[in-house]
């Protein structure tokens, strides 16, 4: 076999096509059905399971796995589904290392807990591969509900809403509904074009229609929404990126992770995707890791992950922090970028090392690059929206925001987590609410 030759410069087809198809398979296969058994005789079934306290979606797990043991993985699904509609979704993705799994009674006592995000996924692709929906439309109401962006909080608020006979229109500014599902999450972890599956098999409930093509503040306004509507609810996610605000940063070659790893998603060909030989990725979040973990799985050489605090104060798990050095990603912690340096285009990126109160300590780290992904936050925009709070829209307990009729959730509001799962729960309960002020004819 001839030696690989890593040529400089951000090329497309690094890689011959089965390098692609084993980089990008599915990183954790399904189980089949007798290792959903074995895995689900595990279980303790505790009666006050400290593993639904940790889950966002408050899912009844040692219930649906009872379900799993017991021969009836659809029953299993609904458990799931009832209280979390993307289930599949979150299976795939959630970091249980750090919610469900972390609890368990058999991680506390041996240090390997009941698979559940594994046994999460085995039930609900096993009722979605029947293309059936366990849950059906309430009479109509003829109230109708904007939602504004079809991520997690705006697919699980208007199911929510569909299935108590709201009909419910979703407006999104992207061209396919699925909001981070569809563009934001690595190629990786969700194959085979799951995402826009998933969305399909949620529509079956009825009463929903996508727009998709219209931003708010573009095509829409909140106040025409709250005029064709009954109430609307706020889940359009964060749109801008943060800058990394140093000397060179516009030079070719810099770019946003978010927009490197919606281009992968998108892409019908992954050989014509380009990465650098020498790939930056500036970020400690879980959209650094799976900027970086790509960049090695597309053919890069050299991938280095930098962060400005320790490992500890990065957002991303300890197993999406493994799994990229498995891949083979560099991790520098305790750098903070000073100039990116080249003639037009990125050539090296030059940091200072910091100590505990972020403050340079005057030494410095120079490395090559000929690719620099930004992964360092983003940022909500628009003009015409409701009271914010640390640059999120301000919302309460229930979802509501500063202005009456219109609700707020995921990671546009303010409050929880930035994880798909928490976006959901946050949807699903501002439709409860939502629900609530409709009946009560208080929306």
């Amino acid at each position: 076999m001839a030696e690989k030759v890593f040529e400089p410069g951000v090329q497309a087809g690094r890689l011959d096509a089965q390098s692609y198809a084993d980089h990008f398979s599915d990183l954790h296969p399904p189980l089949d059905a007798h290792e959903a058994v074995v895995a689900a005789d595990r279980c303790y079934f505790c009666h006050d399971a400290p593993c639904i306290t940790a889950c966002p979606t408050d899912i009844d797990i040692p219930l649906f796995i009872r379900q799993i043991a017991t021969g009836t993985p659809d029953a299993a699904a609904k458990t799931i589904l009832s209280q979390n509609i993307l289930g599949g979704m979150c299976a795939r993705v959630c970091p249980t290392e750090q919610l469900c799994e972390e609890v368990c009674v058999r991680e506390v006592a041996e240090g390997k807990p009941v698979l559940i995000g594994q046994l999460q996924r085995y039930a609900t692709d096993h009722l979605q591969a029947e293309g059936t929906h366990p849950f059906t439309r309430a009479a109509p109401t003829g109230k109708t509900v904007a939602v504004v962006g079809a991520g997690p909080a705006g697919l699980s608020c208007a199911h929510r809403l569909a299935m108590h006979g709201h009909a419910v229109v979703v407006y999104d500014a992207r061209q396919k509904a699925g909001g981070l599902n569809e563009y934001g999450i690595a190629a990786y972890k969700t194959p085979h074009d799951f995402a826009q599956a998933e969305v399909d098999w949620l529509l079956k409930i009825g009463g929903i229609t996508i727009e998709t093509g219209k931003a708010l503040g573009e095509h829409i306004t909140l106040d025409q929404l709250k005029a064709d509507h009954d109430a609307v609810f706020l889940g359009m996610g964060l749109g801008g990126v943060n800058g990394l605000g140093v000397e060179g940063a516009d030079k070719d070659g810099v770019l946003d992770a978010v927009d490197f790893i919606s281009d992968l998603r998108q892409a019908d060909d992954l050989k014509s995707v380009p990465v650098g030989r020498d790939v930056v990725v500036i970020g400690g979040g879980m959209t650094a890791i799976d900027a970086a973990v790509q960049s090695k799985l597309l053919g890069a050489l050299n991938v280095t992950l930098v962060y400005r605090r320790g490992r500890d104060r990065m957002n991303a798990s300890v197993f999406e922090q493994d799994l990229a050095a498995s891949k083979g990603v560099r991790i520098v912690t305790r750098a903070q970028p000073k100039a990116v340096h080249g003639n037009g285009a990125v050539r090296e990126i030059e940091f200072d090392y910091v100590g505990e109160d972020m403050a340079p300590t005057g030494q410095t780290l120079r490395l090559a690059a000929d690719q620099v992904l930004r992964a360092i936050g983003q940022t909500l925009e628009g003009d015409d929206l409701p009271a914010l709070k640390h640059r999120k829209i301000r919302v309460d307990a229930r979802g509501r925001t500063s202005v009456d009729g219109v609700w707020a959730g995921g990671d546009c509001a303010s409050g929880g987590d930035d994880l798909t799962v928490t976006a959901v729960a946050e949807g699903r309960d501002a439709a409860m609410d939502i629900h609530a002020a409709l009946v009560a004819g208080n929306a």
